[in-house]
């Protein structure tokens, strides 16, 4: 065998730039778990401080110890009891990741000079959020579709939006900011915003990139394209850059294939392939997927201080079913390989975690034997129990230890117990590199 023509390793090696390029994988940024929206007309400073404390009551109202909150999520005893400390010290901490202010199916269509006044409000609210410390550590805006009835209205949002963030915040934007684009159909939408980001950029003085992008894919078309081509990665290369998430819209989506309302639901089969259309296009790009939201809402059906003992027992009745929907779903989400998901209401933020904080915790042990097993066999394919294991696994086990890790299942240290990787080692996010550095 002749040794290959230096023209060939020179095209292999540019073809593997271009695909590390194109394919850089997640890094090492923190990926919320969910996106809590509510209308821009309602938005102050301390509004997820005040979703924490609404959360927490539902909590203490409706799963007061361990066996109530075994009940209503079908959790084992001792199960409940490791999640339920986690579940109010994340309320207590910090119990909204990422928020996204709404100017689209949250707050409506109102008379301009109502619209242009909340725009400038919300904004002074954020920055009033960003010098007191009470913002979550994600926040953006969601626009109106740059439809064509809607699209000079979103821009001017927009607009009025930033300049006034940017005026009362010192020429910043707070940490994470981002703006939503929903029912995004073609690239030449997702392009349009991208340049007015660079335009709004260079009247705010702020840095050339500062405005990222997120899109929402919400129709079939955002899915395939009209010549059948499938469209994902062609809307969120179109942001040139900018883009660092696409949200799917459950509701309009369904609508859009025709979906009658009372099957429209975060599990249907059209979901769950338009879902794994997006992972397929944007599998290792380093762009967010987030699921959307279980529109069954935790409301009690009677209120009032002075109800009877029925009526007690039917708005818990009532709450556990939606805790049990909405855990279904965020199951769901996680089984499929989607980590963020779109909340609505406080109430549904305990059942959020405390279906997260199973997830993880149900599958530790295992998780850990394998790894534990698998990294001291230093990449020999190895057997426990029934699962064969091979280096793919093994990436898919530092995953499920680093997500653990990100949404507050698992501390660092139990990580590292349990894993049997120094810290080091598990922020290196790569099984192959830390196999070759203990071979070293």
């Amino acid at each position: 065998m002749t040794i290959p023509d230096q023209d060939i390793l020179e095209r292999l090696q540019a073809e593997a730039a271009h695909l590390a390029r194109r394919y850089p994988g997640g890094g090492a940024a923190r990926q919320p778990v969910h996106t809590v929206y509510g209308g821009a007309h309602l938005f102050k400073a301390e509004t997820a401080r005040r979703l924490g404390d609404l959360a927490l009551a539902a909590l203490a109202e409706n799963a007061p110890d361990d066996a109530t909150l075994a009940e209503a999520f079908s959790l084992a005893p001792e199960l409940a009891a490791a999640v339920r400390p986690r579940v109010e010290e994340k309320l207590r901490r910090e119990p909204v990741e990422d928020f996204r202010i709404d100017f689209e199916d949250g707050y409506g269509n109102r008379p301009d000079a109502e619209e242009d006044g909340h725009a400038e409000s919300a904004a002074l609210e954020v920055a009033r959020g960003a010098a007191a410390g009470t913002l979550p550590p994600f926040i953006g805006i969601r626009i109106k579709p740059f439809s064509g009835e809607l699209a000079a209205r979103s821009l001017r949002t927009l607009q009025r939006f930033i300049d006034a963030l940017c005026g009362a915040n010192g020429g910043r934007l707070p940490d994470n900011f981002v703006v939503t684009l929903p029912k995004v159909v073609s690239p030449a939408q997702v392009a349009a915003l991208a340049e007015v980001l660079g335009r709004l950029e260079r009247g705010s003085g702020l840095e050339s990139g500062a405005l990222r992008l997120e899109i929402m894919i919400e129709t079939t078309q955002s899915i395939f394209d009209d010549e059948g081509r499938a469209n994902v990665r062609r809307l969120a290369d179109a942001a040139g850059g900018r883009c660092v998430a696409a949200h799917f819209g459950t509701y309009d989506y369904t609508a859009s294939c025709d979906i009658t309302a009372a099957h429209q639901h975060m599990a249907h089969p059209a979901c769950d392939f338009a879902k794994h259309v997006m992972q397929v296009s944007l599998g290792g790009s380093g762009i967010w997927l987030s699921d959307g939201a279980t529109n069954v809402l935790p409301v009690a059906p009677h209120r009032g201080a002075s109800l009877s003992a029925s009526q007690r027992a039917q708005n818990r009745g009532a709450i556990h079913a939606a805790w049990r929907l909405h855990a279904s779903h965020v199951r769901h989400s996680l089984e499929q390989g989607f980590y963020q998901g779109w909340d609505l209401h406080p109430a549904q933020l305990p059942s959020r975690y405390a279906t997260l904080y199973a997830f993880f915790l149900e599958g530790v042990e295992a998780a850990s034997e394998r790894l534990l097993n698998f990294v001291g066999k230093a990449a020999q394919a190895t057997l426990v129990g029934e699962v064969f294991d091979d280096a793919a696994t093994g990436q898919g086990l530092l995953n499920y230890f680093l997500r653990a890790m990100s949404c507050g299942a698992l501390s660092e240290e139990d990580a590292v117990r349990r894993s049997g990787l120094t810290l080091d080692e598990l922020r290196s996010r790569s099984f192959v590199a830390i196999l070759r550095g203990r071979r070293a």
